[in-house]
């Protein structure tokens, strides 16, 4: 079973966060859904507080289990928002007809060639760096200059961020064991494939104008293979507009779901 923390009332919104995260990674922008809906987000396997499986440093795997979870919580249906890795969960759940409104935020699955290999080497290698620093992580969060060395490839303006957050989810990367290897999956496997299912609720696929791990150009390749998805640019976001652009991410995901 997955860990997962739900607040609010209402209608049930399932949140799920990207590679190396944890349920915290929305603190910016759940206490305003929870004003609306009653937000359920989760840790995927090997990561935050939920046990791994034996496959989930695949990209397979964690569709497994999200698809198992969301069985036994009786959510099918459910809207669902999700971030980077989450967010090609979420569209490929859509695919599957096993979700309703669907938000995803700057989805991987839609690199090319050497966009692949950025990923993997880029992405994939911070995760050794993140751990061999891991005890300085909430020193270095905490002054601007290093925060945003951190996290320049992640963030469009990294030292406006909350150094709380950061230092939180910079920790979960490094304690997360399958970073590495599920980056290389995501890197080597096949791209994501579309469209949504008949049925399922409006897709909005949103897109942070400076996203250094997800590269813009690729918002074209998911526009491709999710047809019906509207495409959202966040004009002043790296790949984490629920952090770059918090209110206008909220604005963007009531406006899609419904309250």
């Amino acid at each position: 079973m997955l860990n997962f923390v739900a607040q609010g009332t209402g209608r049930p919104l399932l949140m799920i966060h990207g590679l190396g995260g944890h349920w915290r990674t929305w603190r910016t922008i759940a206490p305003a859904l929870a004003e609306h809906r009653e937000v359920l987000a989760i840790d995927l396997p090997g990561h935050g507080s939920s046990p791994p499986s034996a496959d989930s440093d695949t990209f397979a795997g964690l569709v497994r289990s999200v698809d198992e979870f969301i069985t036994t919580m009786g959510l099918t249906g459910v809207d669902v928002v999700g971030s980077s890795l989450g967010a090609r969960l979420v569209l490929e759940l859509a695919r599957r007809g096993r979700v309703g409104a669907v938000v995803a935020l700057d989805p991987g699955g839609f690199w090319q060639g050497w966009e692949a290999t950025v990923f993997d080497t880029t992405v994939g290698g911070s995760g050794k760096l993140l751990r061999a620093i891991k005890p300085t992580l909430p020193t270095l969060s905490a002054n601007p200059i290093t925060r945003t060395m951190l996290l320049a490839q992640f963030s469009a303006h990294p030292w406006r961020l909350n150094a709380d957050v950061v230092a939180e989810e910079l920790t979960s990367y490094a304690d997360t064991p399958a970073f590495a290897p599920l980056a290389h999956d995501l890197a080597t496997g096949p791209a994501q494939a579309g469209p949504a299912a008949p049925g399922t609720g409006p897709v909005v696929i949103g897109w942070g104008r400076h996203d250094r791990v997800c590269f813009p150009a690729q918002a074209a390749r998911a526009q491709v293979a999710f047809p019906s998805a509207r495409l959202h640019w966040f004009a002043h976001s790296g790949h984490l507009p629920h952090w770059d652009e918090p209110d206008a991410t909220v604005d963007l995901i009531l406006d899609t779901v419904g309250v």
